[in-house]
């Protein structure tokens, strides 16, 4: 399954208030097989599950030039039969177990998940491990599983309009890094794509060292250690490619794109280039940028919202996106839809955003303005601590972009070291033209 940075969601443990200390942490242990495996334990005994999730350092930023997608389509493969299996018998052994189980591919990562009765997860670990190391990767079944992918972008991205303009837009806002890259690749790439492309990547990239293996749940870490040894410890360490960060130009100067489609009124996308906390020179600059996004757009009490959409109704939709959990550097977007009704041009409507994002450059906010986007960012994290594959996620996707996993229990802190004049600085410095990248989505001229 493909999964976006759109919509990849990892809630991350965030501002706590008063009684909510840093004593209340879970316990988390981790340690490194002679391999190179890495693995994050943390007990959770509050209900007789546990997730196991098996994070490997590869995605579609990881991809070269005419090879994109080669991450997901392995991901697809590697179910269809491997030493210990035929396609499909995993999938029955773990329904049997009352078990759910699913992948994911990202820009930085593929991870393989199962969830199941505590008692089992050494079912979990026998299946990972051999999904990691003997999958078959048969020519007979890469052309059909090619043609499904092929449909599933057909299906959510060249048939739908917004998700196309999302993808354009990235290949001009990351004029010097694979983000540009899309996970589930460009249809001329699927279309070339063959089975030794696919073995070769999986020999790459599939290794204990270029890995993460993180359980959450009902366990004791002496056992998962036993259990690790006993399904991970023989598999060959070998060696990683190497490949840097995708570091992004800092002003790579306004760039722009327009579309055309059979819309009833224009869309606006604007995305500025930023770091994340894996690139920034001060991390306290990507938590003011987490901030900051939901205080223009990523809640109902955001700027954009109240003025634009909600009092003079020039929008009738408005969302805001800023992925701090990259490897390399992101964006901050802005996506809107137009109100016909009061607004018909995307030219004035980028204007009118311009003139809310310059209101937090020349004042800083309220103190009780920025207190409310820490208070969302507080749901959902604790809301996210009451789901082990929620904080499984956390974990691994921290150690799978370079950070190590022990940020989730430190952000607290370094989310309430955010000032409204950090909000005020992190508008001056990313918020600008030279740093933009702007995705109009204009109705189609009626020729006739």
């Amino acid at each position: 399954m493909n999964i976006s940075r759109s919509t990849f969601v990892l809630s991350f443990i965030a501002w706590l208030p008063l009684v909510a200390t840093a004593a209340t942490n879970p316990t988390t242990q981790d340690f490194v097989l002679d391999n190179g495996l890495k693995v994050v334990v943390r007990e959770d005994h509050r209900s007789p599950i546990v997730t196991a999730q098996l994070w490997i350092k590869v995605g579609s930023s990881y991809e070269p030039p005419g090879q994109s997608g080669l991450s997901h389509a392995l991901e697809h493969l590697v179910y269809k039969g491997s030493s210990k299996a035929c396609a499909g018998e995993f999938a029955h052994i773990l329904k049997k177990l009352g078990a759910s189980q699913n992948a994911f591919t990202g820009t930085d990562f593929t991870f393989f998940y199962q969830t199941l009765p505590s008692g089992r997860t050494g079912v979990a670990f026998e299946i990972l491990a051999d999904l990691m190391s003997t999958a078959k990767l048969d020519a007979q079944d890469f052309t059909p599983e090619l043609k499904v992918i092929q449909e599933e972008r057909r299906m959510r991205v060249d048939d739908e309009i917004t998700a196309s303009a999302h993808e354009r837009l990235n290949s001009i806002a990351y004029p010097a890094s694979g983000y540009r890259t899309p996970t589930i690749g460009w249809m001329h790439d699927l279309q070339r794509m063959n089975a030794v492309q696919l073995q070769q990547w999986y020999q790459a990239w599939y290794s204990p060292g270029n890995a993460t293996l993180v359980v959450v749940g009902d366990v004791v870490p002496e056992r998962i250690k036993e259990l690790a040894q006993q399904y991970f410890g023989h598999l060959e360490k070998r060696a990683i490619p190497a490949v840097p960060a995708p570091v992004e130009l800092a002003s790579a100067g306004e760039r722009s794109l327009v579309l055309h489609a059979p819309i009833s009124s224009p869309r606006l996308i604007m995305s500025f280039n930023t770091p994340s906390l894996a690139t920034a020179q001060n991390r306290r600059s990507a938590h003011a940028l987490r901030l900051l996004n939901v205080m223009l757009a990523g809640s109902e009490s955001a700027r954009i919202k109240q003025q634009l959409q909600l009092s003079e109704a020039i929008f009738t939709d408005v969302q805001a996106e800023y992925d701090a959990f990259n490897r390399g550097d992101s964006l901050l977007t802005i996506s809107t839809q137009l109100n016909p009704d009061k607004l018909n041009d995307a030219d004035e409507a980028s204007a009118r955003l311009w003139q809310v994002i310059d209101s937090l450059k020349s004042k800083a906010p309220d103190p009780a303005e920025l207190e409310r986007a820490k208070n969302i960012l507080i749901a959902n994290s604790v809301y996210a601590q009451d789901d082990v594959e929620a904080q499984a996620s956390t974990l691994g996707l921290l150690e799978t972009i370079g950070l190590d996993w022990r940020l989730a229990d430190q952000n607290t802190d370094e989310l309430n070291r955010v000032t409204p004049q950090d909000i005020q600085n992190a508008a001056i410095t990313f918020l600008t033209h030279e740093r933009l990248s702007t995705a109009k989505i204009l109705p189609e001229k009626n020729n006739g």
